[in-house]
């Protein structure tokens, strides 16, 4: 397996790589974090989502990352549209306009964290937002490994989607199968081999969705696989898959990939997900190989939350990738 190390010096990250098995080591290799807030909701099914990001701030997001001694370098918030600029007339893509001028302010931003050697983590906002994320890191990273925590695949393209929600396109823009993907960003690099990306907890497919899986060959672990294998045997084998002679790993986790009775406040719902433990469990295993380049959490809506519960849960997850132990 292939791990990526950096040494720290004034904040400086020059990467090389070398063999290794997974690590037991809790000490992340990043120093620096730069904050990525995209309040944007028109991606998705319901409203709401926009207002993730600062939940997820006044949840304590910044206090955890400083507890765990990193430095957070930079808080940036990306501009996005609340309302649809003009009429999509016949379009039925929803809000393609706005999720295109997102996409690449997102592509921006999360390219110069890369650039300054930091790591990028990208508050969501809806998952649309992940578009601009691979945009930013392909223009740095030339053979990205990708896991995908989420009760969907998202691999629906405009012709094929029954919702036209953009939310639902974002991996296949980043393969290269939609009308709008990554080449339309600039500064955008390749797009994403799907022999390098890996699904976790899916439980709610379209049949398209279900023909690309299979057709495409992408390593997808359901919530059946999950209960069948255990966590730590998906794990380790998503690790084996994404990590192996990648640049690294981006880890993309919207918050529907958990079981509503852990995190009601999600856009979209979906009974008999992750638990927990697993959960915590998956991200701490990730942390433990530094492999991971980037993360982004997405899918946090207040308006479906009680007392803040989803939000706490998504920085205490942030803080297990980042390193975070109980012991």
């Amino acid at each position: 397996m292939k791990e990526l190390t950096y040494m720290k010096n004034d904040g400086d990250v020059h990467g090389g790589i070398k063999d290794t098995s997974i690590n037991t080591s809790h000490t992340s290799v990043w120093r620096n974090v730069v904050i990525i807030k995209v309040p944007f909701g028109l991606g998705g099914a319901r409203g709401g989502a926009e207002l993730g990001p600062d939940e997820l701030i006044t949840a304590g997001l910044k206090r955890e990352i400083a507890s765990l001694g990193l430095v957070l370098s930079k808080e940036v918030r990306v501009e996005c549209p609340s309302e649809p600029a003009v009429s999509a007339g016949r379009n039925r893509v929803k809000h393609l306009n706005e999720v295109r001028q997102v996409s690449e302010k997102v592509c921006h931003e999360v390219s110069v964290a890369v650039r300054e050697g930091a790591f990028p983590l990208v508050l969501g906002g809806d998952h649309s937002v992940a578009i601009g994320t691979f945009a930013g890191l392909t223009a740095h990273y030339s053979n990205l490994g990708v896991i995908w925590f989420d009760a969907h695949a998202d691999l629906n393209t405009e012709e094929r989607s029954l919702s036209g929600n953009m939310h639902g396109m974002s991996v296949a823009a980043s393969l290269g199968h939609t009308a709008f993907n990554l080449s339309h960003i600039a500064g955008a690099g390749a797009f994403i081999d799907p022999s390098n990306l890996v699904y976790i907890g899916l439980r709610d497919l379209d049949e398209y969705e279900k023909e690309q899986i299979k057709g495409l060959g992408i390593r997808a672990f359901t919530m059946h696989d999950i209960d069948r294998m255990g966590i730590q045997q998906v794990i380790e084998q998503a690790i084996a898959t994404a990590g192996q002679g990648t640049d690294g790993i981006h880890v993309s986790f919207d918050m529907d990939c958990l079981d509503p009775r852990e995190a009601p406040g999600v856009g979209t719902p979906v009974p008999g997900g992750l638990n927990y433990r697993e959960a915590h469990y998956a991200l701490e295993i990730l942390a433990s190989t530094n492999q991971v380049t980037s993360m982004e959490l997405v899918e946090v809506n207040p308006l479906f939350d009680h007392n803040r519960h989803t939000a706490r849960l998504g920085v205490e997850l942030i803080a297990s990738l980042l390193g975070k132990r109980i012991l």
